[in-house]
């Protein structure tokens, strides 16, 4: 089930030790631009312990989950697909076509972390490319949050911190809400 306006993105695949760390990659991505939930494959436990350690320590709300039908998630989908995908139209083509469309109903975002069967790319609405040369998953979903966004989730307040990063020129300073 999906609320209205929702970012959902999906991480289609997971091979364990070998995207480990890409999985995980791709929900904290998801967590600090924007979107609500993130849902990985049932063989990705470890990515959802740490997306959600994260997020307790770092604020939300963000929700993480674990699916073992990620087709049937697919093809359920009330709501807008986008598939990212180095083989899809050029995000800066459709970017404002999806943002409208995301104003009138909630938007799943696929990630590929496998080859990604074709009827993904036949059940999406938008098959995006976020430029048509290889690179990382990662990078690619970040682009299209920002772009979907249109930055405004840099400027994000987060609920139920217990740790916040404060900007500064040179160094790192994490410090508790209290003593900002």
């Amino acid at each position: 089930m999906q609320n209205e306006n929702e970012v959902i993105v999906l991480r289609y695949g997971h091979r364990p030790g070998r995207d480990d760390r890409m999985t995980t990659h791709v929900g904290l991505t998801a967590r600090a631009l924007g979107a609500d939930r993130v849902i990985f494959p049932s063989n990705a436990g470890q990515a959802k312990e740490t997306v959600e350690d994260i997020t307790d320590r770092f604020g939300g709300p963000f929700t993480v989950e674990l699916d073992d039908s990620q087709g049937a998630t697919i093809r359920n989908f009330d709501g807008t697909v986008v598939h990212l995908t180095m083989y899809g139209e050029e995000v800066q083509t459709v970017e404002s076509d999806i943002r409208a469309a995301h104003t009138e109903e909630p938007l799943l975002v696929i990630v590929g972390g496998e080859k990604v069967p074709f009827d993904v790319y036949e059940a999406a609405d938008w098959n995006v490319g976020v430029t048509n040369q290889p690179h990382s998953e990662v990078a690619g979903l970040a682009v299209f949050l920002d772009r979907l966004f249109s930055g405004r989730e840099l400027d994000r307040e987060w609920e139920n911190q217990e740790r916040v990063v404060l900007p500064q020129k040179q160094g790192k300073k994490v410090v508790s809400p209290d003593d900002r």
